[in-house]
């Protein structure tokens, strides 16, 4: 065991998740920034794998790689620059976006994907609203720019008139998109070209080439390219104006392809801030160099299908991590022993040692850990909760086959301590019939197969027709049971939710009755006529 300082440790990590709207390259991005981190040997996957070329390696659930799209986040680690990189991957489906409320609680920045051809779209703006609520810097990747789409301008328009983010490129394209020739890299105005690789399995060759020479070899293009950057004479990269959340550095390129991710990968080196002190639930910061603690912001089950495991995913804090301690749950105030310890890669792991502020630990048959939990050495210490979404679509989940009765109970256990969907229960019916409540219906996919397929436990889910759902107290809930078209229902953690089948009689309920306690949930989205 090394005696390193967390101090002098937590400066050389960079702890970001990449955010998108779905199929704007992220996860091709995820896999392409491992392949120039040395992560993957000598190729890189894709996200609907053909013949002998794998998956994604963030993609390893089987229901993800049936559908192309991540489902869950992934944590990835690897070293570069003499930097440790914390990759955390995430959902880029809506459905999925309360997965990815929860890892950016444990990032320091992010990295926003954009699709040239579409610019700004909804689950980015939903996502850049979380990321501004957590005060987290944003770099921004335009990708597939080997495609025709906008132009540069109309992207950077796009994206201050939606965000009000000043944009600062640090490159520039040359050529129109659909045809790539490389980037101009604003810090020295060279040309920086790029070379195809067959299906961008292997890193894309780059030619730095001077300004005077680009000017003759790419003619109109270098040209057009130069009188763009002349407008933005003034959008200079500014360290503290994007620490502040008030600028994002621009780059572009095509994940696919390999263009212009080296460069974005230095970028996260250079620009994104190393862990700083977190913020307690009394408003005080916990010291890099204090006594162990962290926070646990995802639970994960059944990655290894052959063992029934289960793994908490653990930010660590402050302190110096140590496999075998024995810290303390905070919640329970029971010593919890830390022996089973893992850095994960995908669905890959290895056992880890120790671990600094920034890194992420696999704590693995965590079986008392919930999303949200702190742990902590010596010095006693809780962080802030992470809430829950707002749900808006909800089921009633019964087991059609009753001798799987057990195995449908522990299932949906873990589906609920994951946060895969939120399980509410009604008084009257216990277990036997759990509401599933969601963001999205395809939670409602995932929660079946799994289901069906690690837990054997075959399910029939039948739609409610409640449509919002508010938070309410034991004072409330007797008149609001009494009420047709309104049910009171207990959340796993234990809070009470009411669920109207109507946003009309909720809203004319409030009116009427203001004494009764219905509190919004958070990220509520508009309520649906």
């Amino acid at each position: 065991m090394s005696n390193a300082d967390p101090v002098a440790e937590a400066a050389r990590r960079r702890t970001f998740a990449i955010i998108s709207h779905p199929d704007a390259g992220k996860t091709t991005l995820t896999e392409k920034l491992l392949l120039y981190g040395g992560a993957l040997g000598r190729e890189a996957g894709s996200v609907k794998a053909k013949g002998a070329r794998r998956s994604a390696t963030s993609d390893w659930m089987e229901l993800e790689q049936q559908r192309g799209i991540s489902i869950t986040s992934t944590v990835l680690q690897f070293p570069y620059r003499d930097c440790v990189v914390n990759l955390l991957d995430t959902p880029g489906h809506r459905d999925f976006s309360e997965d990815t409320y929860r890892v950016l609680t444990a990032c320091d920045a992010a990295v926003m994907v954009l699709d040239a051809a579409k610019g700004i779209e909804p689950q980015t703006l939903k996502l850049f609203e979380v990321c501004r609520d957590r005060g987290l810097p944003i770099l921004t990747y335009v990708n597939k720019w080997d495609r025709p789409g906008l132009s540069p301008l109309e992207i950077i328009d796009d994206i201050e008139a939606k965000l009000g983010l000043i944009c600062t490129p640090v490159t520039w394209p040359v050529g129109i998109a659909g045809d790539f020739r490389g980037v101009v890299d604003r810090r020295n105005g060279d040309l920086v070209r790029f070379t195809r690789t067959a299906h961008g399995a292997t890193e894309a060759a780059e030619e730095l080439v001077p300004a005077e020479r680009a000017a003759v070899e790419e003619g109109d293009a270098w040209t057009a390219s130069i009188e763009e950057l002349e407008l933005l004479s003034g959008a200079e990269h500014d360290a503290e104006m994007f620490l502040a959340g008030e600028t994002t550095p621009m780059f572009f390129g095509s994940a696919l392809t390999n263009f212009g991710v080296r460069l974005l990968l230095d970028a996260v080196i250079d620009e994104v801030p190393s862990p700083a002190p977190r913020v307690d639930v009394k408003g005080e910061e916990r010291p890099l160099d204090a006594p162990f603690s962290g926070f646990v912001f995802k639970v994960q089950a059944n990655m290894d299908p052959s063992h029934r495991d289960r793994i908490a995913f653990l930010r660590v804090c402050s302190g110096r991590f140590e496999r075998g301690m024995v810290v303390t749950h905070d919640r329970t105030g029971k010593p919890f022993a830390t022996k089973y310890a893992h850095s994960v890669f995908g669905q890959e792991r290895e056992t880890i040692e120790e671990a600094f502020p920034g890194d992420v630990v696999g704590l693995v048959n965590a079986t008392e850990v919930r999303v949200g939990d702190s742990l902590w050495l010596d010095v006693p210490v809780t962080f802030p909760p992470i809430p829950s979404f707002a749900p808006e679509h909800f089921a009633i989940a019964r087991t059609t086959d009753v001798s799987r009765s057990k195995q449908f109970r522990t299932g949906i256990t873990q589906l609920d301590e994951e946060g895969v969907v939120q399980v509410l229960r009604d008084p009257d019916f216990g277990d036997q019939a759990p509401v599933l409540a969601a963001v999205g219906e395809l939670q409602f996919e995932v929660a079946k197969h799994r289901l069906e397929s690690e837990f054997g436990a075959p399910v029939e889910l039948t739609r409610t027709r409640y449509r919002v759902a508010r938070r309410t107290d034991e004072a409330s809930a007797p008149t609001l049971r009494a009420m047709q078209g309104v049910d009171v229902l207990r959340r796993s953690d234990g809070t009470l939710l009411a669920l109207f089948e109507s946003p009309y009689w909720l809203e004319r309920l409030e009116q009427e009755q203001p004494e009764l306690t219905l509190e919004r949930l958070v990220a509520e989205g508009e309520l649906r006529q």
